[in-house]
């Protein structure tokens, strides 16, 4: 998606001088948080808008992530109830995922006044730590062996890649953002 995407944008003429339909686009087209990071700081670097598409595309990423809570939530409760009645007790502590707590809490302090400068630091190590994650990933990978396990698995990644990426397009053309 970090090399891919940015090029894409620009060859089907998304506006080099502002990264929102590029940053909408990222974030609604590439799955993973790291991966959008990169999309847009990519496309952000190579027409110099300093964290404008970076900052858009991970707004839209967090807004979907968003969703990720109450069918946490529900899923959650649903197994931890089914195996409660297996085993006779059923205890919410156990059933809450605590990861959605530290998400929540981490939002909450953002929205309650922390000075800028604490985030301008933070936001460019979180973009070394994020780049770094993604090249140890890509140097760790034996592709000629993923291709050899996983050939219908890559295919149905792909071809999923390629409809989500489509269904973005159509939308934001749809919608008039594009």
């Amino acid at each position: 998606a970090a090399l891919i995407f940015p090029w894409l944008g620009k060859a089907i003429g998304f506006d080099t001088a502002s990264g929102e339909a590029f940053g909408i686009f990222a974030g609604t087209a590439v799955n993973d948080t790291s991966s959008v990071t990169a999309a847009a700081s990519t496309w952000d670097s190579m027409w110099n808008l300093g964290s404008q598409t970076l900052d858009k595309a991970v707004t839209v990423k967090l807004t979907r992530t968003l969703a990720i809570i109450p069918i946490t939530l529900v899923l959650s409760l649903i197994q931890s109830k089914q195996n409660a009645q297996a085993r006779g007790s059923f205890q919410f502590k156990k059933a809450f995922p605590m990861f959605i707590l530290w998400f929540v809490l981490a939002s909450v302090c953002t929205s309650l006044g922390v000075p800028a400068s604490f985030f301008t630091l933070l936001k460019e190590l979180s973009k070394f730590f994020i780049i770094l994650a993604m090249a140890a990933i890509g140097l760790n990978s034996n592709v000629i062996k993923l291709v050899k396990s996983g050939g219908k698995p890559l295919l149905l990644g792909a071809c999923c890649w390629a409809g989500i990426t489509g269904i973005s397009l159509l939308m934001q053309h749809i919608m008039g953002i594009w």
